[in-house]
Order: C-alpha cells, then structure tokens, then sequence
C-alpha cells in the first residue's frame, strides 16, 4: 500500500537519521554524468539494475520509478544544478516503515572525469532504520554497478556522438 511520505528539502541530506554515502570515480565528465541523471530519467533502468521504470511525470520535476522487488515511488526533483547536484525527494512509496527518503548525486571533477558521490538519507520506523543500516552493503553494491554501467554507457555515447543514446 502506498503511503504520503513527509516534505523534507536537501538540508534533510545532512541531518538524516540515517546517511548511507557511497563514491565512485568515473570517466566521463560531470556535464555528461549530470544529463544522464537529469535528461534522461528513462535511461535509469538502462544502466541502475535494481530500476525497472523510471520516468518523468508532470511537467518533468517529478518523477514515477518502479524497483525490482515492487518498490514504487513518486519522486519531486529537489536539486538540479548542473553539473555539481541532482536531488529527489520520495514523496510517495509502498515500502513499510519509510517516513523520509532523499537521494542526492554530488558531482566533482576528477582529473578529465567526475567523482561520483551519491548519499541515501531517510528516516522510519525502528525497524525501517535498522533494515536500512542493514541494507547499507547491498545498496553500496548496487551503486557501484550502476556508476560502472553508466560510465560504459556515457562512454560509449561519446564514441558514437554528443546526443547518440540520450531518451527525451
């Protein structure tokens, strides 16, 4: 059952009960990364395994993504700054527990590509906030497969053209 979550901004990032923070260096600069993130929210579950549906809603600042598992989410994009900060907040979701959900992408140069820092920060019930701390090694795997399949995927795009790949 899906339920309304609380209406936090991107100050919750820092002060979140729990903060599950997560880098990766990649190869592609931080303009490309960014239009991956921000451009083209279709080709989340292109290259993020655990996204089975991501997709823009309303007029682009929201978005719908479907998880395998059946996590669904309607999202509200809190930050887009380009290159340096893409944020969502959860603003609806059928996971028990959850009361609070903010993802937030800090990018950085490094060297000709991008330091990728990307922050899970929630808040729950007792037992949410334990599955989640719990959870921490798995969604730190995830995102460095997803960061990996982005940067092949953002690398092979450059080989092929400025705009080849990219879902408006």
């Amino acid at each position: 059952m899906a339920h309304q979550l609380r209406e936090v901004g991107l100050d919750f990032v820092e002060r979140a009960p729990v903060r599950l923070v997560f880098a990766r260096d990649m190869s592609a600069p931080p303009e490309q990364v960014f239009r991956a993130l921000a451009d083209d929210v279709p080709g989340w579950a292109e290259w993020f395994a655990a996204v089975t549906l991501a997709r823009p809603t309303g007029d682009g600042t929201t978005r719908e993504i479907h998880l395998k598992g059946g996590g669904r989410f309607q999202e509200t994009i809190i930050a887009a700054k380009e290159p340096e900060v893409y944020a969502y907040r959860v603003d609806v979701a059928n996971v028990p527990g959850v009361r609070t959900l903010v993802e937030e992408w800090r990018l950085a140069p490094s060297g000709t590509g991008t330091h990728v820092r990307w922050t899970f920060a929630t808040d729950g019930t007792a037992a949410y906030r334990l599955a989640m701390k719990l959870a921490a090694p798995g969604l730190g795997r995830a995102f460095r497969d997803a960061a990996t399949a982005l940067d092949r995927r953002l690398t092979k795009q450059a080989s092929a053209g400025p705009d080849a790949g990219l879902q408006q």
